[in-house]
């Protein structure tokens, strides 16, 4: 018995043998020097409100650096486990058609893939020759990131032990000028995003961006009424007057018209 625990021992210590640990600045891959990698899952999603994950990768637009690339834009992060399968294609085929939209929003798309780059240029090639709902084919000129080691993945908590590693790889990360994470949404492989809903949420988020004091109800739209979580107590006199831009349905939901926020705007 000793005896074969000490071959054991010696196989093991043989393998490891020469080995340096590296760790990777994102702290969720570890290297030997020989190139040997142990995965550690990196289980934290970032949170609402923190720095969003740097990161350099290669994509279709050449190598990205992110955030630096993108400037004092809003970005948004759309992931996919894979290339080529269905629920993601209609999806960027979505991206390609609202590009114009969310460029007008200020703000930039970046895919990330688990394929790697060739794998991406061709689902690209193939995208752009299909004529979805009927409309004419449209070129994708966003960045389509090669993600094949998981690192852009693990950095951004995609990753989860005790499932498939592709089944979490559909998450949607909306970040600020200040490059700070604002919004957090994932999906399962089998229901695709509404980008309608990506672009109000953006929309939303700009609106209360630079006024802490204003939010946004349920189905707000661009137009609609705003909410003001704090009533100073010389506005709170007037609420209801003529003239003022304020309104209650309770004490503890007061609004501003949207005519009002337009003209402060």
């Amino acid at each position: 018995m000793k005896r074969k625990l000490v071959l054991l021992l010696a196989v093991l210590f043989s393998l490891t043998a020469g080995r340096i640990w590296a760790t990777d600045p994102a702290g969720s891959i570890s290297r030997f020097s020989d190139g040997f990698e142990d995965r550690r899952i990196n289980r934290t999603i970032p949170l609402i409100g923190t720095e969003a994950p740097s990161f350099t990768a290669q994509s279709t637009e050449g190598v990205i650096n992110f955030p630096e690339d993108f400037g004092d834009r809003w970005k948004i992060i759309f992931s996919h486990p894979k290339d080529f399968t269905p629920v993601c294609s209609s999806e960027l085929l979505e991206l390609a058609h609202e590009q114009e939209s969310f460029d007008e929003l200020g703000a930039e798309l970046l895919v990330v893939s688990t394929d790697i780059l060739d794998q991406h240029f061709r689902w690209k090639s193939a995208l752009e020759k299909i004529p979805f709902k009927g409309r004419e084919p449209v070129e994708i000129n966003f960045p389509m990131v090669d993600d094949n080691t998981y690192r852009v993945s693990n950095l951004y908590g995609m990753i989860h032990p005790a499932v498939n590693i592709g089944e979490n790889i559909r998450g949607v990360f909306i970040i600020d000028p200040e490059n700070k994470i604002r919004a957090i949404n994932y999906y399962p492989n089998e229901v695709g995003r509404n980008i309608d809903e990506l672009k109000r949420t953006l929309a939303a988020l700009k609106k209360t961006y630079h006024d802490r004091n204003i939010a946004t109800p349920a189905n707000w739209q661009p137009g609609d009424d705003v909410m003001v979580p704090v009533v100073g107590a010389e506005e709170l006199e007037n609420i209801g007057e003529p003239g003022s831009p304020l309104y209650r349905l309770s004490w503890f939901m007061t609004y501003r018209k949207a005519l009002e926020e337009q003209a402060t705007n």
